[in-house]
């Protein structure tokens, strides 16, 4: 079986970022979301490596080994991006394809939008392009889901993370449980009741579906032992800054071939059909969009046969 190796790289955007990776040949890039570190990618390592592809998966600055500073304004898109060019820089240079799943997707498809000369191609996992929009969007989100919803309450200080951390198993049990396919769907949304927490709304689940296991829970946690949720969560206490960066390039195109999956009992999802339906007005080099039946937010980890099949095919193509 092919072997995941670790190493810390320094990144040619000054952060020392730890990577997980396997195999040899062209470099793709996998990058994680919320909340979750390299791990998330441990079927896809082995899987792209045994198919003649150098397969890399950081964690992301402000996560799990590779930490961040304590600025909250370093956690920009512009920093995120990067990050990713200066690891593609740092792996020998050239081009790369960014996969990236839930946050990480967004970080994917603005390095393809920003820097097309460092990106071969680009694939999203769950999280659609959405062109920028013509307002800041933490106060449309608020005005569409209330100062429960959790992107509206991570932009509190410190207390977000101090729920999160207060019992990691426990929140990483609820959080992977309460957005996958398994679940009933009653945590939909992520929406804090008033006067709780975000976990208040996300109960425990009875049993762990199959493709997650206690030490699949275990491993999360004692990945985030050093660095906790604060970097995590400051990525999102950039949503209107970063809105405000990206002006120059407000629905720009993305050009290089890319992909799109997503499980159909996905919230973010099927949320977002319209932007999923409209996509190609925006990546006009969309090559092809997976539906999976059945699976729910943590795409690669609750269908990783399908996901890896959708992956070596694309890269095979290009």
């Amino acid at each position: 079986m092919t072997e995941i190796t670790h190493r810390r790289i320094a990144s040619q955007s000054g952060l020392r970022m730890h990577v997980a990776e396997a195999g040899e040949g062209p470099l793709v890039l996998l990058l994680h979301g919320f909340p979750e570190c390299w791990y998330s990618w441990r079927h896809q390592l082995t899987a792209l490596a045994d198919a003649g592809f150098h397969a890399v998966a950081p964690d992301q600055r402000g996560y799990a080994r590779t930490g961040g500073p304590a600025d909250v304004g370093q956690y920009s898109i512009l920093h995120l991006v990067g990050d990713v060019v200066g690891l593609i820089e740092a792996l020998g240079g050239g081009r790369a394809v960014v996969v990236g799943h839930d946050w990480g997707a967004p970080v994917a498809w603005h390095t393809a939008q920003l820097r097309p000369d460092k990106v071969r191609g680009v694939v999203g996992l769950s999280v659609p392009h959405r062109p920028r929009s013509s307002k800041p969007p933490v106060e449309a989100m608020r005005r569409m889901f209330g100062d429960g919803f959790y992107m509206v309450r991570f932009q509190e200080p410190d207390v977000p993370e101090a729920e999160l951390d207060r019992d990691r198993a426990a929140t990483f049990r609820r959080l992977m449980y309460g957005a996958s396919g398994d679940s009933s769907g009653a945590a939909a949304g992520w929406i804090a009741p008033e006067g709780g927490g975000l976990l208040d709304a996300i109960p425990e689940p009875e049993k762990l579906p199959a493709w997650l296991s206690e030490d699949d829970i275990a491993t999360y946690v004692a990945e985030y032992a050093d660095s906790g949720f604060t970097g995590p969560i400051n990525w999102y206490r950039n949503l209107d800054r970063n809105w405000e960066l990206t002006t120059a390039w407000h629905r720009a195109q993305i050009s290089p071939p890319a992909l799109y999956v997503a499980g159909d009992r996905d919230t973010v999802a099927v949320g977002a059909m319209h932007a999923v339906e409209t996509m190609a007005d925006f990546v006009p080099n969309l090559r092809r969009t997976v539906w999976l039946p059945g699976c729910g937010h943590w795409t690669q980890q609750e269908r990783p046969a399908e996901v890896n099949d959708a992956l070596i095919d694309f890269l095979r193509d290009l």
